[in-house]
């Protein structure tokens, strides 16, 4: 006898508190799932709320209205013939679970619990939630079907348990978040389960910007024997459909469509335009406003804006002083011109030259130094914030990974802006994707094809222009060797004797380390930005401002 079932994935797009934009957006999905003949429809994890909510599960009245929000959306399914699987908060026993109801025909007829809560990376499940015990499966239009929740695909108790009590096919929501090499880590991990329990594997994934948080979608179905059934589009939501036939007492997919992975080397600028369009739309702007100084960093940020929003939602503002060259006033000026964008000059010398002799006095007998650098960088701040509050445009700032990681910042000037799309991306990954862009017109972005960073802005040495004939690589060593060091530092939590037994000058190394530490300050009062890659600095990266530990200052 054979047996058939269509399930539909719906990767959407939540905004985490806003419940009843939630709400409305997944009865939209469920009118699809009827009208497409679905048998199941599941959401991704914590749907209603989006995730993560953090601490607003502290909140009675925001528990209260969502689990109010499922209950509505389960009389929904009244007269329907498609199941619902809906991840939400649910409160029993006095205790919050992460949680999954199953609703038919206007009834919530099952539920349950996340068993594995994360507490490492970026998750801190444990803060809110009661694990749920070691599940059986759901009988589902007369299958008995698994439900993991995310985390528990990530531990093989879980699934193996649910094979064991029966279960005919595994159905996982996720909120798994995007670093590099993320998906395939997934699809790795699931085609594991898939060898260990025998049975297929459906894994849906939220995707949208949540602060800094990226969630890339990409959701897919593997079948019994490992093989892709189906993969949902990469950083788009989408309405993921599959057919699955009975055969021989196994399920495998008959009907799916296999959509290409965003590429590993292009993912990022996916997911920095994503996170950025989300911030903006997310917290009620439609513009961002940003410095545009003639080099690669803003440059990069003005085209991901304009891909993200739109030219006409982009605003670049050159702020010249005594050391801006005439190169990088032609550079911004034709990058700008290529974007299409809103292109302004101001002048900021007689701003930076009255303060300096306002501070005359009390400086006197003292050298010129960094001082008057960073007054021009907190000029440009100011003015810029003052452009932001007045027109009412998001500021968003510049900086890549490796100026945050060491320091090469202004606090309170270049550093000013409520989100930085380059937060997580070294030096050397910008002017990649810098290239990749030129050469590349993703299908998915509002901004124009061709050449949109102009040649002369990656082929010239970067610098502040802060004093004359100034280079970055005057305090950095060059950026492939910076950005190597930083990588070893931070992401692999590297030793000053492993790196330098790998090739690098121990007292490069602890310098490098030295200037990591002590930037921490800086770090903790920096925009938010997409995380792109597991150590991010913020959200994927805690360490204490105040620390005395230097590597090597007690030797074994």
């Amino acid at each position: 006898m054979t047996e058939t079932l269509r399930i539909a994935l719906a990767q959407l797009n939540a905004k985490v508190g806003a419940i009843g934009d939630n709400l409305a957006r997944a009865r939209k999905a469920l009118d699809e799932a009827e009208a497409a003949g679905a048998d199941i429809l599941m959401f991704t994890e914590l749907y209603l709320t989006g995730y993560f909510p953090e601490d607003l599960l502290f909140k009675p009245r925001f528990v209260i209205e969502a689990m109010s929000a499922a209950r509505e959306l389960a009389k929904a399914t009244k007269g329907l013939n498609v199941s619902v699987l809906l991840p939400t908060v649910w409160c029993a026993d006095g205790k919050l679970y992460n949680a999954v109801i199953l609703a038919e025909d206007g009834a919530i007829i099952d539920r349950r619990y996340k068993v594995e809560l994360p507490s490492d990376d970026v998750f801190y499940e444990k803060r809110y939630f009661t694990p749920g015990a070691l599940p059986d499966p759901m009988t589902i239009k007369g299958l008995t079907i698994g439900v993991p929740v995310c985390e528990d695909a990530w531990h093989d108790r879980v699934c193996e348990t649910l094979a064991a009590r029966g279960a005919e096919m595994l159905l996982c929501p996720n909120g798994s978040p995007y670093w590099r090499n993320k998906q395939h880590i997934r699809l790795d991990l699931v085609r594991r389960r898939v060898r260990e329990t025998g049975i297929p594997f459906l894994y849906s994934n939220q995707v949208g910007g949540q602060d800094e948080l990226v969630f890339d979608g990409a959701s897919f179905g593997i079948n019994p024997d490992g093989s892709l059934a189906f993969q949902g589009k990469s950083f788009i939501e989408d309405m993921v459909m599959s057919d699955w036939q009975k055969d021989a007492g196994r399920w495998r997919c008959v009907k799916g469509l296999v959509t290409d992975l965003v590429p590993v080397k292009e993912a990022p600028w996916h997911a920095a335009m994503l996170g950025l369009r989300d911030y903006v739309h997310k917290n009620g702007f439609q513009s961002v406003v940003l410095g545009l100084s003639g080099g690669i960093d803003s440059a990069v940020v003005a085209a991901i804006a304009v891909d993200a929003l739109g030219p006409e939602n982009v605003h670049c503002i050159m702020l010249p002083y005594r050391y801006t060259t005439e190169a990088s006033l032609r550079d911004a000026r034709a990058c700008a011109e290529t974007l299409g964008v809103r292109y302004d000059i101001i002048p900021i010398d007689g701003a930076v030259d009255a303060a300096n002799r306002e501070l005359q006095g009390l400086f006197a007998g003292l050298p010129a130094d960094i001082t008057e650098e960073n007054l021009q960088s907190r000029m440009r701040g100011t003015i810029l914030m003052a452009i932001s509050n007045k027109l009412g445009s998001l500021l968003i700032t510049t900086g890549n990974k490796s100026e945050v990681a060491v320091g090469y910042a202004t606090i309170y000037g270049d550093m000013n802006g409520a989100y930085n799309p380059l937060k997580d991306m070294l030096k050397t990954q910008v002017y990649e994707l810098a290239a990749w862009r030129n050469s590349y017109h993703p299908s998915d972005v509002h901004g124009p094809s061709g050449i949109v960073i102009p040649p002369e802005i990656i082929t010239k040495a970067p610098s502040a222009e802060l004093r004359p004939d100034q280079t970055d690589q005057d305090s950095l060593p060059p950026y492939p060797v910076l950005d190597a060091i930083i990588t070893g530092l931070v992401e692999e939590e590297c030793s000053i004797a492993e790196l330098a037994a790998e090739g690098f000058e121990a007292d490069l190394v602890a310098r490098i380390e030295r200037l990591i530490y002590i930037s921490e300050f800086k770090r903790r009062q920096a925009a938010p930005g997409p995380k792109l890659t597991p150590k991010a600095f913020g959200i994927g990266r805690r360490y204490p401002i105040t620390s005395g530990y230097r590597d090597g200052s007690l030797s074994p």
